[in-house]
């Protein structure tokens, strides 16, 4: 479905239910609420996949450590690791792919292996994984840590069976906010699942500039936004600014159709992912701003660069550079 200009303002200022519910869960608007909510995007813990005992239990552990309350799942991190064994992000050696190190998901035509990875995440999503979403859920809300977002894989192989599941294990999990890395012919195709289901859908994207279809510029973000009301963008100011964009300024433009941030640093010009304050990423301007203008935007820390300690330690060193640019 396709909203003129100003049937998507009439839409937005009507204050559907979902609207509301979105505002109201992020908290004031304005520059009286100073305090900025740090999380954390537990993709940073896939180096835990290849080590033993439960997942979700490392993770909240880890959260604990580091001192947060609040997060945007991963997908493959609540799925059983051998889902994701062979995926273009999964460390080796405790070391991030080149993939992972430059943003760059993979393009072309799948192999036989990849089919087959995607029909056992199918049978997965359609069979005990709401069930185990469910039990993992319950194990965030015991140990105290809100699930602000689910990061569901919504690609253009999903079938309709998988994005309704998608939107189930959001509600699961006690999230009213999907985050993915999709495209825009997926993302016109969702569209009907965000009204039935009344979750919003924030796009995130990377800094694949040669494909149209991929989001990437400020242009291609506001094309998604302009689909639904329910659809909103996960900024992730790393990629924007390796991409060349300005993450500042768009921030200010669309801050109240951002569901959060992902915070890393990445070199210009499509450059890898860094320890922070070795990038181009304008991360202290960012922050500061979330500050100053009191947008109830989320800020959620993604490791992501090659570092030489586990995902907690180097977390704890991305924590203190970040609380140190809001000091």
């Amino acid at each position: 479905m396709h909203y003129s200009r100003r049937r998507f303002v009439e839409l937005s200022l009507t204050g559907l239910p979902a609207v509301a519910a979105f505002a109201a869960g992020v908290g004031p608007r304005g520059p009286a609420s100073a305090a900025v909510r740090l999380g954390v995007q537990t993709y940073s813990f896939r180096d835990m996949l290849g080590t033993p005992e439960d997942m979700t239990d490392k993770m909240i552990a880890a959260m604990h450590e580091l001192g947060l309350s609040e997060c945007e799942v991963f997908e493959p991190t609540l799925q059983p690791p051998i889902l994701s064994a062979d995926a273009p992000w999964r460390m080796t050696g405790g070391k991030p792919t080149q993939a992972s190190l430059l943003g760059r998901p993979p393009t072309g035509a799948p192999t036989a292996a990849e089919l087959a990875d995607r029909e056992a995440v199918r049978q997965w999503r359609l069979g005990a994984g709401l069930e185990q979403v469910g039990a993992a859920a319950e194990k965030f809300k015991r140990a105290g840590i809100r699930v602000f977002a689910f990061n569901f894989l919504l690609k253009d192989w999903c079938t309709d069976e998988e994005v309704h599941r998608g939107f189930q294990m959001t509600q699961a999990l006690g999230a009213n906010v999907m985050t993915a890395s999709t495209t825009l012919t997926m993302a016109k195709r969702t569209v009907p699942f965000v009204k039935k289901y009344r979750v919003f859908l924030g796009l995130h994207g990377h800094s694949n500039l040669a494909d149209p279809n991929q989001f990437a510029t400020p242009d291609s973000f506001i094309q998604g936004m302009a689909m639904s009301p329910y659809y909103r963008v996960n900024l992730d100011i790393g990629h924007f600014s390796a991409a060349g964009f300005d993450s500042v300024a768009f921030i200010r433009a669309h801050h109240h159709r951002i569901t959060n941030l992902h915070i890393k640093d990445r070199k210009k010009n499509d450059g890898p992912n860094v320890p922070f304050g070795e990038g181009d990423t304008p991360i202290k301007q960012v922050l500061r701003l979330l500050k100053t203008q009191g947008y109830p935007i989320p800020a959620y820390v993604e490791y992501e660069y090659a570092g030489n300690g586990t995902s907690t330690q180097e977390l704890a060193k991305c924590l203190e550079y970040v609380k140190a640019a809001l000091a």
